[in-house]
């Protein structure tokens, strides 16, 4: 909503485009408007958000604070080549378990796919350890681990316009045939 006399800022993600927003996930731009709720500062613009696979939510993410906090979803090509390179991308190595929480928490952090990737890789294999050794997963793991591919999985269910339950399936038939 333009105010008669001011500039307008330019925003940087578009009605419709899909963005990732920090521990929300996928989200589509639903609007970049003011807001006109008390105790906010009116002049000051926001990206109103619906969560793809949160129904009944609704996120507000201030324009001049979003570099820091969204992206852009992947591209079709971008997604294929995160794919590709998931047999390259290097496991977590802390052992210790304490250090290693610390380790997630950073990792999911950086709303990047590779460090999802790097968590999902390494609690796959920790699980596989300890199932083999009788011990369960640990809670920690199952947290992150449910966490990361939530992540992953519904944004590259929007990049590669697939249902986000086909999305573990298509990543390893992807990577068979490497």
């Amino acid at each position: 909503m333009d105010v008669v006399g001011k500039e307008r800022k330019i925003s940087v993600f578009e009605k419709g485009e899909y963005v990732v927003v920090g521990n929300k996930g996928v989200c589509a731009v639903e609007d970049v408007t003011t807001l006109n709720i008390s105790g906010v500062d009116r002049e000051r613009e926001y990206y109103i958000l619906k969560p793809v696979y949160v129904q009944g939510s609704t996120v507000y993410v201030p324009v001049d604070s979003a570099k820091e906090s969204m992206r852009r979803v992947l591209t079709r090509e971008e997604a294929q080549q995160l794919i590709e390179d998931i047999p390259q991308i290097p496991l977590i190595t802390i052992t210790n378990d304490k250090l290693l929480e610390q380790e997630y928490r950073g990792c999911m952090k950086t709303n990047c796919c590779e460090e999802w990737i790097k968590i999902i890789k390494t609690i796959y294999l920790r699980k596989q350890k300890r199932l083999e050794a009788g011990r369960k997963v640990t809670a920690i793991d199952a947290k992150y681990f449910r966490i990361a591919e939530d992540n992953l999985y519904g944004e590259l269910a929007v990049a590669l316009d697939i249902p986000r339950n086909e999305v573990e399936t298509y990543i390893t038939s992807e990577i068979d045939k490497q």
